[in-house]
């Protein structure tokens, strides 16, 4: 029984640590970055799975970028759970597409909605095509949530006027009385405490999802800035890695960073599979024109095209602005720039520090030490017979030792006494021995 009691108390606190919440709130502030689209999914998803009937969106933000405002909207649009928007100070922009796409609009007194048409990094409004296409969207969201779609589209284009609201030529952006009167907004409320409790909830039965670790570091590695540094860093070190013999040290820091940039934006949308395809026949071009043909031809520049159309694709979302395209390249020629610079400087400050004596093979092969001469068979002076007649070349022996022979002159018989004259190389002039002299004669006659 004692056991039974404690496994039914167990079972209860489980129970109550495991109650799934009636609402989760989804935190919107700041600049909206890409990072922010898979943290809005996750949250949606683990709403629904956790069994939440309510999403609370707070936004406080003056907005960002355009793709991941979609990306936000496209699943809140999609998601079966009631979602609520509230926008606590400022919903500018890509914000405001996101306040739209919710069942409900909830505002604080004396914040903004609005001001949401595209432009470039200069400030000025992007083209014609690409402002039709967003005012549209937002055209579209209004529509599909029952608020006014004139007043949706106004905030992306000057050109649309609405009398006693905004003349032409004037964006638009609301105040929260505006919103309220015009039909954008459902209500004001001062804290989100206040808006709990009109929906229903209780304080205990809301639980906020934060970004987890590893959704801000791919935020993180995603910006610009990170970016550049990290295709920087990748691209130097694999550059190192082909002047450093074998594969250590330079070759794993550079795979490492491009790495973390592919995949952190692979996490993003961003990058796919088009991206990673161009980034590897790039390396694959580079390492054959670097390690298999000669000079520098088509194969590098093949490589750095894939290489470089891999990259800037990869800092593209799937609607992009000008302001991506301007960043995309920024991101690209400052890499390049660091590169040219980086490798620059390896050449002609690295050779001389000792570490990149110690990482750096300079030892050479010297060339193979000379043997000693061997001494020849026969010397100059010594005398041997010859076994074969010389017309000028036969052979002859020499202390028993048969070696071919030549004569320095003319034709000599065979078993004749000669004397090397000459070696040279592997080549042995003889001549005639001289005969013996002869002994002392007495005189012959009679006495």
């Amino acid at each position: 029984m004692r056991w039974a009691w404690w496994c039914l108390l167990l079972g209860g606190l489980l129970r109550v640590a495991s109650a799934s919440p009636q609402a989760v709130i989804l935190s919107v502030t700041g600049p909206i970055d890409l990072g922010l689209a898979p943290y809005s999914q996750r949250v949606l998803r683990e709403a629904a799975q956790r069994g939440a009937t309510t999403v609370i969106v707070h936004l406080n933000t003056p907005g960002g970028r355009v793709d991941a405002a979609i990306a936000m909207r496209d699943a809140l649009l999609a998601s079966p759970l009631r979602t609520v928007a509230f926008v606590d100070r400022e919903a500018y922009s890509a914000g405001a597409l996101i306040a739209l796409a919710a069942h409900e609009l909830y505002m604080r007194g004396g914040a903004v909605i609005g001001a949401a048409t595209p432009v470039d990094p200069q400030g000025q409004k992007a083209g014609e095509k690409y402002v039709s296409a967003i005012r549209k969207l937002f055209r579209a969201t209004a529509e599909y949530r029952g608020r006014p779609p004139e007043i949706a589209e106004a905030m992306v284009d000057e050109d649309v006027a609405i009398a006693g609201l905004v003349d032409k030529g004037k964006l638009l952006t609301l105040t929260t009385q505006e919103a309220l009167r015009w039909g954008v907004a459902d209500g004001q409320f001062e804290t989100l405490a206040a808006l709990l409790a009109h929906l229903g909830l209780s304080p205990e039965s809301v639980q906020a999802v934060p970004l987890n670790w590893a959704e801000h570091l791919v935020r993180f590695l995603s910006r610009p800035l990170v970016a550049s540094l990290l295709l920087s860093l990748g691209l130097l070190a694999l550059l190192a890695e082909v002047y450093t013999p074998g594969f250590g040290l330079a070759g794993s820091l550079g795979l490492a960073s491009l790495a973390l940039f592919f995949g952190s934006h692979y996490l993003v949308g961003l990058a796919g599979w088009e991206e990673a395809l161009l980034l590897g026949a790039g390396v694959l071009l580079l390492a054959l024109e670097l390690l298999v043909l000669p000079g520098f031809g088509l194969a590098g520049l093949l490589g750095l095209g894939a290489l470089g159309a891999g990259v800037f694709l990869s800092l593209l979302g799937r609607y992009p602005a000008p302001a991506d395209l301007w960043r995309a390249g920024f991101v690209v020629l400052a890499a390049l720039a660091t590169v040219g610079l980086g490798a620059a400087a390896m050449l002609v400050l690295l050779p001389g520090t000792p570490l990149w004596s110690r990482l750096r093979l300079k030892a050479s092969l010297a060339p193979a030490a000379e043997a000693p001469a061997a001494a020849p068979p026969v010397r100059v002076g010594q005398v041997g017979v010859t076994l074969t007649p010389l017309r000028p070349a036969g052979s002859g022996d020499f202390d028993g030792k048969r070696l071919d022979i030549l004569s320095e002159g003319p034709y000599i018989p065979a078993a004749t006494p000669v004397v090397v004259v000459r070696v040279e190389g592997n080549r042995f002039v003889v001549r005639p021995a001289a005969p013996p002299a002869a002994g002392p004669s007495h005189p012959q006659g009679d006495l």
